[in-house]
């Protein structure tokens, strides 16, 4: 899945790379590999793989 962060949008586009619980890892391209809380940010969703 290919996101966007809304607050952060200088961050690019990401890739989820794992989701545990509340804590979302996505690579994105202009800040790398970022762990989220999912209880406090709402990724925008710009693609959905199902490869």
């Amino acid at each position: 899945m290919i996101v966007r962060h809304p607050d952060a949008p200088e961050w690019g586009d990401g890739q989820v790379q794992s989701r545990i619980g509340d804590r979302i890892t996505v690579n994105f391209t202009e800040a790398g590999k970022q762990v989220l809380d999912g209880r406090r940010v709402a990724l925008a969703i710009v693609r959905f793989d199902d490869r």
